[in-house]
């Protein structure tokens, strides 16, 4: 039994983001550089509460809002190029719809770390060429 043991392998997580650089420059290039920037800081503070709110609703139990703000969610990083954060977030209905609570989960975990990788990238890109 302790051969066993000693083949368990770690598995890194580690979840590229997905950041469309393209459409930030269209969302800037159509409200202008202020607004633009005042639009994108304001989606990236709710996608940070929506990302902690999933995670409230899942422990909670209450999956009709967590649906709803999975939704939300993919609206908003679809709004400002989270492409990676957006097909996550859509994952979520279906894993609810199908009451499968493994790939729930599973999904649920991989957002939270979409997100944050991507809230991460896009502020780095607004550092950088914004």
């Amino acid at each position: 039994m302790e051969a066993a043991v000693d083949q368990v392998a770690r598995l890194s997580l580690a979840e590229p983001a997905s950041v469309d650089p393209d459409r930030l420059a269209q969302l800037y290039e159509r409200l202008g550089a202020q607004r633009g920037e005042d639009l994108v800081c304001r989606a990236m503070e709710e996608l940070a509460f929506r990302l902690g709110q999933a995670g409230r609703l899942y422990e909670a139990g209450d999956r009709l809002e967590l649906r709803r703000c999975a939704g939300i969610l993919a609206a908003l990083a679809d709004e400002i190029g989270m492409t990676a954060l957006r097909r996550v977030a859509e994952s979520v209905a279906p894993c609810i719809d199908s009451a499968d609570a493994v790939a729930l989960s599973a999904v649920l975990a991989r957002m939270a770390r979409v997100g944050e990788r991507s809230l991460y990238a896009i502020w780095d890109l607004q550092d950088l060429t914004i």
